[in-house]
């Protein structure tokens, strides 16, 4: 079968005996696609009425989607701009996600088929392209950079993500700054009164009271912090982003609270207070490692005093079967280099085993990061010009599918979002808990 060979980026079109690319697509989907797809190469499929479309754009983009099958090639090719997206805003692009995983349903065709469909594509297209420069380096090239959880790729790792653009996180969280979690005390409740209740939701469960200390590690920006520090607890956050400690710092002036908070611009291993009436623990845990729970877990617990409270809230998987690694997909190259997951039990178990902590409580606030994903959504939505000028519309379209992505991956119990209350005991056995929860009225 006689083919043309394109060069990446090309929009050259195929020989006359070749398939066309809508005949590929109609190969591997069981069906007819859930959205309007065209090509370059003039061929269509899908219902001319579908109120999503996607264009391939050129062979590069096709490089990518052959290349990487699954997540990570549709990204690097619609984030490059050679798949392009109508019916939706870069923004939120939560309808066209959740149309795909509700109707777009892959087939394995039969090895004439699948020759076919190679010999049509040609050798430029199994080539794989560059890819975006947003993207992370895969594993077994981040490894110059140190072992896995090495300081110094930790350090990598957290700046990939987090020294995006203070700006553009100021649009992206909203007014509170706080990329985490939000709790939802009513199903009308804003992002702003959500992600409050939930720092006050922590403080309650720490049981701090005016003149305690508490240690955020993973601070981020310094939510949690400042609000321990308005109720009158010295509060110490430390995290490994330099911007993040800035913008912290500067917020603590603002508000006039420099003699009961502080945020360090270092490794949580580095705190050497000792004696500390609670630790909370907000996003960091999907951080550090599996392996290294035993001795994340008891570096905490060795911060405490008797009677003190550690909270970890942190991304959980639904099971704790699966492998924690994240690996070579969409979320390891262009959100969380390194992240790993795994299931609220194993965490739990962690905290027991490593001695002198008890699990008191544990809850699950998936529902609640669905809507908190989809609050980011729209302020991505909203300032979506802004947020291009501050850091590029490649950028912008990474966290636009990302936190969309995110937000079905909640709703449809693929990963969740797990608080774990633990109390270091006493020597006699005592840990001074109440006999019954007292912060449900945070």
């Amino acid at each position: 079968m006689a083919t043309t060979t394109l060069r990446p980026g090309s929009t050259e079109q195929p020989g006359p005996t070749a398939l066309r690319l809508s005949d590929v697509l109609d190969a591997l989907v069981q069906g007819p696609p859930p959205f309007r797809f065209t090509a370059y190469d003039g061929s269509s499929t899908g219902p001319q009425d579908a109120p999503v479309g996607l264009h391939l754009a050129n062979s590069r983009g096709v490089a990518y989607v052959a290349t990487a099958p699954g997540s990570l090639g549709l990204a690097r090719a619609y984030i490059s701009g050679d798949l392009q997206v109508s019916g939706i805003s870069p923004g939120d692009p939560y309808p066209l996600l959740r149309r795909l995983d509700d109707g777009l349903h892959w087939r394995r065709p039969d090895p004439r088929t699948i020759a076919r469909i190679a010999r049509s594509l040609g050798v430029s297209r199994l080539v794989p392209p560059a890819p975006p420069p947003q993207e992370a380096l895969p594993d077994w090239r981040r490894a110059v950079e140190g072992l896995r959880h090495s300081r110094r790729r930790d350090a990598e790792a957290i700046h990939h993500h987090y020294d995006v653009s203070n700006t553009f996180y100021e649009r992206l969280l909203g007014p509170s700054m706080a990329y985490t979690c939000a709790c939802y005390p009513r199903a009308d409740a804003t992002l702003e009164e959500a992600q409050d209740y939930k720092h006050e939701l922590v403080f309650r469960k720490l049981g701090l009271r005016p003149g305690q200390r508490l240690l955020d590690v993973g601070c981020g920006w310094g939510g949690m912090v400042r609000h321990a520090a308005r109720r009158g607890v010295k509060a110490l956050g430390v995290t490994l982003s330099e911007e993040q400690a800035g913008w912290g710092q500067e917020a603590i002036r603002r508000e006039g609270l420099q003699d009961l908070a502080e945020i360090r611009h270092g490794d949580y291993r580095d705190v050497a207070e000792r004696g500390l009436d609670g630790v909370s623990s907000i996003g960091l845990t999907e951080h550090i490692g599996v392996a290294n729970y035993p001795a994340y877990f008891r570096f905490l617990r060795d911060r405490l005093r008797p009677g003190g409270r550690l909270l970890n809230h942190c991304i959980t998987r639904p099971d704790n079967v699966h492998g924690a690694r994240v690996r070579n997909g969409f979320i390891d190259r262009y959100v969380f280099p390194d992240g790993e997951l795994t299931g609220s039990g194993r965490i739990i178990s962690a905290i027991q085993d490593v001695g002198g902590f008890e699990v008191r409580h544990e809850e699950n606030l998936r529902e609640h990061y669905a809507r908190t994903c989809g609050a980011w959504c729209a302020n991505l939505v909203e300032h979506w010009d802004a947020c291009v000028a501050e850091v590029g519309e490649a950028t912008a379209k990474v966290w636009g599918l990302y936190l969309a992505g995110s937000r079905l991956g909640f709703e449809r119990n693929q990963i969740q979002l797990h608080q774990v209350l633990a109390v270091k005991l006493r020597a006699d056995g005592g840990a001074d808990f109440p006999l019954r929860p007292d912060w449900s009225s945070a």
